[in-house]
């Protein structure tokens, strides 16, 4: 992979690149939609190449190795021919949903022992599986085996995990040299910041994890509960010290002025579940505020979805439709829903890129973060 910086904000951190893999550019910064299973809940892969067109998205490892199993994907070329996406694909490790089990799993030095959420079924996950796993699911981006520190968290389990996170990185980084590659195409391996929300433990990660000098970073253990403000200081210690040319990563985040924030502070790369989930209850994203389609007023609301037209449903439909499918419980709704989401948090990362290049990203992003913020 290569990345190259193509432009910065005069008045804060945020920046501008290009990320090239085998598989296709990507243009930072980028939001990738969450594939967990090996499908967008509710979305086509046409439709998320030709009307969302997303560059990247995110399968995960946890998921896909209890199903459809590691061996079924191998035989089918990986994961790329498997679900027949011809773009780039990031994969989690596994560490999140480790750490998301709770009373399902037990984690010791060798590795994490859990209970399936499927079957029950026991299996254990060490760095070195994980990465053999990821090398046959066949993802362009693959994440280290890491654990993700539940918030709060106290200090000392944050210190002893975060060591831990790190033997665990070189344990990652030797298998890897050891191993072929299983496809034709290469992979670019990202090791994971850790240190719960500690000013010294982030700091003490990000140098360790720089000084491994991967092609990419990420940063871990957010978004689990803190205060939106605890989160931006801790991405804002680690971005100061993660190498700028390389790509940075801020892993299950979050709602749009959760990205813009983040963007402003040196994050190239996001994703999370919100906007396709929301969307299934109903929640819509747009530049002017969020709208609960399930309410009332939509009832006799002709208007389009979203007049911007970021996707096409958007003009398509309109919002007493969507209201009437919700209420209909029809399958349509969620999707409607869903597709215009993420075309919201495409559009929104792809205006702040425009943005940055301009040289005005922080006064648009701060009107963008008031108008966002309102209910309508």
């Amino acid at each position: 992979m290569k990345f190259e910086l193509k432009g910065k904000d005069k008045s804060s951190s945020a920046r501008a690149g290009v990320m090239t893999t085998d598989h296709g550019v990507i243009e930072t910064p980028i939001f990738m939609p969450v594939g967990t299973v090996g499908t967008v809940k509710g979305v086509h892969q046409r439709e998320l190449e030709e009307e969302i067109n997303s560059d990247i998205i995110l399968g995960n490892t946890y998921h896909l190795y209890l199903r459809p199993k590691i061996d079924i994907l191998q035989q089918a070329g990986g994961l790329h021919k498997f679900m027949n996406w011809k773009r780039p694909i990031l994969t989690d490790s596994g560490g999140y949903q480790v750490y998301s089990l709770s009373g399902r799993r037990k984690i010791k030095e060798e590795g994490v022992k859990f209970k399936s959420h499927i079957d029950g079924s026991y299996h254990f996950f060490t760095p070195e599986n994980v990465m053999e796993i990821q090398r046959k699911i066949g993802a362009d981006i693959i994440m280290a085996f890491d654990e993700c520190t539940p918030y709060p968290c106290d200090y000392n389990y944050a210190k002893r995990s975060m060591h831990m996170t790190h033997r665990w990185l070189k344990r990652c980084i030797n298998h890897l040299e050891k191993t072929p590659l299983t496809y034709d195409y290469n992979q670019t391996f990202f090791p994971i910041v850790q240190g719960s929300t500690y000013k010294d433990l982030r700091k003490q990660s990000a140098e360790f994890i720089a000084s491994v000098g991967a092609e990419g970073n990420a940063i871990g253990g957010l978004s689990v509960g803190e205060p939106a403000e605890e989160m931006y200081a801790m991405t804002e210690v680690v971005t100061a010290i993660l190498p700028e040319d390389k790509p940075r990563y801020l892993m299950g985040v979050g709602t749009p002025i959760n990205i813009l924030e983040n963007i402003a502070l040196g994050i190239d790369m996001f994703d999370c579940v919100m906007p396709t989930r929301n969307a299934r209850n109903g929640m819509l994203f747009t530049a002017y505020g969020s709208i609960n389609i399930k309410n009332k007023k939509w009832e006799n609301d002709f208007s389009a979805i979203d007049e911007m037209g970021i996707s096409y449903v958007d003009t398509y439909y309109s919002k007493a439709y969507l209201r009437h499918l919700f209420a209909a419980k029809e399958l349509l709704g969620k999707q409607i829903a869903s597709i215009h989401n993420l075309g919201f948090y495409l559009w929104l990362t792809r205006e702040a890129r425009k943005h940055i290049l301009a040289g005005d990203f922080t006064e648009w992003k701060n009107k963008m973060v008031k108008q966002m913020n309102n209910r309508l």
